[in-house]
């Protein structure tokens, strides 16, 4: 009575001609993912150890938005500023120009350390939240294990000169995508070009956000860069283009010209040569599929997550998704019964598998329902 049924949805996709010539960035270390689908497009010695200088402060705001959210820190707090992290709003290191004694929002020192690279409000936030900076980076790198940043250890909140302080471009990566994902409207401050600090003793200082990309009207509204002596320029960028979000990440490029010019050569390669495609929105009913000796005929089926895949241009023809359950289905259902797999193929290889749940409850017929199905089946082979 029973029996395999297999439905594929053939993905009407456009084939498309690419050239996949190889790419190769000048940086020491780099990686470019594509958002959605989590997949990887290109990378070169991604777990090499690096100095993250102040993509650190990717951490170090993450802190202080997770505190946020849980309802533990707001906006309006207002951290005195110590001495210690005044010291560092001097010449040679990226500041706010806060003052000794000052006041300063939780709200102002984000965006001194998002827009202007603050080093001094970096410490001030992190007193402010931790009672000292050593104890702030305890939480930074407890945070990053969390977020399974394998190779990476804060020792401070800034990312100033400390050998203790290291990470790869791949951990750098996990961050951003955790930044980005799990606190998108903080993340649009990341974007924003100027900064007005209204300081202590002087006029209004004003000034502009380190990100090259952010200038070229490329669709880049992120994410931080990075200058130590050891470890020469980096960059965390991010670029949404039509909806669709890569981000890449690329330490060791020699000057900041061709930090800019190859993390722009980065992004491209990737919005050129894939493109993403949406293979399921989370709770959308995908089928119906039959029921046996249910009160209802069929029952709708969904996959309770988004999926998207990254395919080359040139072969999204042999990307197709199937639906595989046995079948019909016998009543009763419970709603997300797990009832069948939705199997995605690329190339005839399985690439991906998950769980198709039932939308809602079928209840079974009654016994004298049950007997003249069962006997329209005998003589009819009718379900």
């Amino acid at each position: 009575m029973f029996k395999k049924s297999i439905v594929f949805l053939f993905i009407n996709l456009f084939f498309l001609n690419a050239s996949f010539a190889n790419l190769e960035i000048k940086a020491r270390t780099a990686i470019l993912q594509d958002f959605h689908s989590g997949e990887i497009l290109y990378e070169k010695e991604p777990d090499r150890s690096i100095y993250p200088a102040s993509m650190t402060k990717i951490m170090t705001s993450i802190i202080a938005f997770d505190l946020i959210k849980s309802g533990d820190l707001s906006l309006e707090d207002k951290f005195i500023v110590s001495e210690r992290a005044w010291r560092l709003s001097t010449s040679g290191y990226s500041s706010m120009f806060i003052m000794v004694g000052d006041e300063v929002s939780v709200e102002n020192l984000l965006r001194g350390i998002i827009i202007a690279s603050g080093n001094d409000a970096c410490i001030a936030l992190a007193e402010g939240i931790a009672g000292t900076e050593e104890e702030f980076a305890i939480l930074m790198t407890t945070k990053a294990k969390e977020l399974g940043m394998e190779n990476t250890n804060f020792a401070n909140s800034s990312g100033i000169n400390d050998p203790d302080n290291y990470s790869t471009v791949e951990d750098i990566l996990k961050m951003s995508h955790y930044l980005i994902k799990e606190h998108p409207e903080f993340y649009k401050w990341f974007a924003i070009k100027e900064f007005t600090w209204d300081r202590t003793g002087g006029d209004p200082i004003t000034q502009g956000n380190r990100n090259p990309l952010l200038y070229k009207n490329s669709g880049a509204d992120g994410i931080k860069t990075g200058y130590l002596a050891v470890e020469k320029y980096s960059l965390a960028s991010s670029i949404n283009r039509k909806g669709r979000r890569l981000i890449a990440v690329a330490s060791g490029f020699e000057t900041k010209s061709s930090r800019s010019r190859e993390s722009s050569k980065l992004l491209t390669y990737g919005l050129t040569n894939f493109d993403l495609v949406e293979i399921n929105k989370s709770n959308e009913t995908i089928e119906k599929i039959d029921v046996w000796l249910g009160k209802e005929s069929q029952v709708a089926v969904y996959v309770n997550q988004d999926i998207y895949k990254t395919i080359k241009k040139a072969k999204k023809k042999l990307l197709k998704v199937a639906i595989k359950f046995e079948g019909p289905l016998e009543a009763p259902i419970k709603k997300d019964d797990i009832v069948g797999k939705l199997r995605v193929i690329y190339d005839e290889e399985l690439i991906g598998e998950y769980d198709l749940l039932a939308a809602n409850n079928v209840d079974k017929v009654n016994i004298f329902t049950r007997l003249i199905k069962s006997l329209n089946y005998l003589i009819w082979g009718d379900v």
